[in-house]
């Protein structure tokens, strides 16, 4: 039987880290093919099922994509940059431009669906509604360059909103928040929290990534004059598909 494990370290791990530096140093670049599972076996003196493990690891934190029957390659997709602070800046949707469009160029696509429905137990803490007030939630689904990339569910009194555009799929120029401030809601201040954990089994498929990779947890509150919460915004993310970017000052 051969020994595969090395230092404490299991051999499928050595195998992935080394392969991962080799991508890190561009001696394999986006779209490159990487050595078969046999190749690794042969060259690591190991089992199969173990140089496969050690892709898998790799496909699991989104450095290679596997197709059956065509081995695997380094991932060719761009990390999208979400500037955290910039994006929900006034002057960003208040001179009518989308929050995407702070982070990125690339076109997107986006499903829509918008529903009246009693808020969750969470979110009516969060916004100070009675039990079992209603609240109209926007969920999306973006997509970007064939790959879902992120979940958000965004939750608003519907008390608030009724009528406006923000219970419609197209809010307009802006967004929810353009739309917010003409009902004299302005978002002033914002808060998120982040954090990582494994995904739902609904989450996975909606996204279409493996269940063993984490995906980022965002809850974004946002505040109006006199710290009235005006929106959460419930997002999940490939974490293989962000970069998180704050920049402030000091």
């Amino acid at each position: 039987m051969t020994n595969e494990t090395s230092a404490g370290t299991p051999k499928y791990r050595q195998i992935a880290d080394d392969l991962k530096a080799a991508i890190e140093a561009g001696d394999y670049g986006p779209g490159d093919r990487l050595p078969g599972e046999g190749a690794l076996a042969t060259q690591y003196s190991v089992a199969v099922l173990t140089a496969r493990q050690a892709l898998k690891v790799l496909r699991n934190e989104g450095l290679v994509e596997t197709k059956k029957g065509a081995g695997a390659r380094v991932a060719s997709f761009r990390p999208i940059r979400r500037h955290g602070i910039q994006r929900v800046a006034r002057e960003q949707w208040g001179g009518g431009k989308s929050i995407w469009s702070a982070d990125e160029s690339r076109p997107v696509t986006i499903d829509v669906r918008v529903d009246t429905i009693s808020a969750p137990a969470h979110i009516g803490r969060m916004l100070d509604l009675e039990e079992g007030g209603l609240v109209c939630a926007r969920s999306r689904r973006f997509v970007l360059e064939g790959r879902a990339v992120m979940l958000a569910t965004s939750y608003l009194s519907q008390n608030m909103v009724e009528g406006s555009a923000i219970t419609r799929v197209d809010t307009g120029e802006g967004g929810i928040y353009a739309r917010l401030s003409e009902l004299g809601y302005a978002p002033v201040h914002f808060r998120e929290e982040i954090r990582g954990r494994l995904p739902t089994a609904e989450e996975a498929v909606r996204l279409a990534m493996p269940p063993e990779r984490p995906v980022l947890k965002l809850f974004r509150t946002a505040y109006a004059e006199g710290g009235l919460a005006v929106e959460v915004n419930e997002m999940t993310l490939d974490s293989a598909s962000y970069v998180l970017d704050y920049e402030f000052d000091a």
